[in-house]
């Protein structure tokens, strides 16, 4: 299966969408970004996925969709789903937390800085 990154964010700026913005560019890897200030079905998916408006939230999906592959594992009703690796998501990961993931899902591997 082809992969691709999918980026939930926001047109305005916050600390978390700096840092995923950043690892994305430090490994060179492409995303295709929605926002979900400005789509409403995006919006309601984040919120159905998080339980909060959290971005970014990041998920793996095949190549040309906008969905996780696979379905991410739910999360404790009012739990923050922040640094949570969910498999296909994670969402407001710091740079350790997100090179993992990238890691786990085939996008880096380990020489590309991850530290053991």
């Amino acid at each position: 299966m082809a992969k691709q990154l999918v980026m939930y964010s926001r047109t305005t700026g916050c600390p978390f969408i700096t840092v995923a913005k950043r690892v994305l560019d430090d490994h060179a890897l492409s995303y295709h970004e929605i926002f979900i200030d400005k789509d409403m079905e995006a919006r309601r998916r984040v919120l159905e996925w998080t339980g909060f408006l959290s971005v970014p939230t990041l998920v793996v999906a095949e190549a040309g969709e906008v969905l996780p592959y696979q379905v991410p594992p739910p999360l404790p009703t009012g739990s923050s789903p922040r640094g949570i690796n969910r498999g296909s998501m994670i969402t407001e990961g710091n740079i350790e937390q997100i090179e993992v993931w990238l890691l786990q899902n085939g996008f880096i591997n380990s020489a590309d800085g991850i530290e053991g």
